[in-house]
């Protein structure tokens, strides 16, 4: 019943709710769309906002308090993908380079599905350690070298492997926009520490819940054109995108509340590595593993994992928090 209380709530939230008008926007065919400049402003002004808020929380707590919850973060977006992807490879049946290129998809992480979760802690009264961001900055990256070996390990295989583009791809993967903004406003705030966060506040504190849901309602009309996809994909990715994303999740609060971190934080965790990435790993994928079908990767990605985790998966993530902390 908890539960069913929590995921209500959830569902009744601005940025839900604004997701929410997305899905119909796109189903009913409506012709409001974003321009593509502002679509990319958007995500750079969330990117560098979290970021900067994620090094000024490192500021204040220290190092020392930060790095064993960042190394078990590191550590587990990498280890992801070698278990999905056998089981995307033989469970599934997809091809190779199809169940690497969405096993490092589901590796890496979901920034805005890590800010609607702290969206959701904040309106439950629920604290959590500010410094969180950092593993959202420090787990884009392992999970799509990790994909992106495997996929050449496999190909080579047969043949067919060209490791040229290996190169570019962990270019993309550690300074791609994404994460090149994030690690890049981490240290920023880091280094400028609270003083300096205080003259930027007006514009990086009080205008963000605005223009999250304004991201969200452009993220809500690109998920539901893929919607249609979802026949392509099979029932069999439609399942992994639901189940893996819960068993993630509860792998997360777990070693959260392992390596110390409070309810709040641990419940953040278990977010990130339920989530699935659609800004930073299709970018790198498209770079090295060019045969892979994005209707795969970005349909499970985007119009499955991404909506459940929305609606479902953050309060559900809160509860077995709350379970494993009594």
């Amino acid at each position: 019943m908890e539960i069913l209380t929590a995921i209500q709530a959830n569902l009744l939230s601005p940025t839900v709710l604004f997701f929410a008008l997305g899905l119909v926007a796109a189903l009913t065919k409506s012709d409001l769309k974003f321009p593509e400049p502002l679509y990319v402003a958007l995500t750079i002004y969330l990117l560098v906002a979290i970021g900067l808020k994620g090094g000024v929380a490192i500021a204040e707590a220290g190092l020392g308090k930060v790095w064993l919850p960042a190394l078990a973060a590191v550590l587990l977006g990498a280890l992801i993908p070698l278990w999905t992807y056998p089981l995307l490879r033989f469970g599934g049946k997809f091809a190779a380079v199809d169940a690497a290129a969405i096993a490092a998809h589901y590796g890496s992480v979901s920034a805005v599905t890590f800010i609607a979760a702290t969206n959701y802690l904040k309106a439950v009264d629920q604290p959590f350690e500010s410094y969180t961001t950092s593993f959202l900055a420090v787990m884009e990256s392992p999970a799509i070298l990790v994909g992106v070996v495997l996929g050449k390990l496999a190909t080579s295989k047969a043949g067919k492997a060209d490791f040229t583009s290996l190169k570019s791809a962990a270019h993309e993967a550690v300074f791609g926009r994404s994460i090149f903004l994030l690690v890049g406003a981490l240290l920023v705030g880091w280094a400028c520490g609270k003083p300096g966060m205080a003259k930027v506040e007006a514009f990086f504190v009080a205008p963000f819940q605005g223009v999250l849901a304004l991201f969200l309602l452009e993220m809500g009309m690109i998920a539901g054109r893929r919607l249609e996809d979802l026949r392509r994909a099979g029932p069999f990715l439609l399942a992994f995108g639901i189940i893996m994303p819960v068993l993630h999740g509860c792998i997360g609060v777990w070693l959260g509340k392992v390596t110390g971190l409070e309810l709040g934080g641990a419940t953040l965790l278990g977010v990130l590595a339920a989530s699935a990435s659609y800004i930073a790993a299709p970018a790198a994928i498209r770079i090295s593993l060019p045969d892979a079908n994005p209707t795969f990767y970005l349909t499970s990605s985007l119009a499955v994992t991404f909506p459940f985790n929305i609606a479902f998966g953050i309060p559900t993530y809160f509860e077995v928090a709350r379970f494993l902390y009594r």
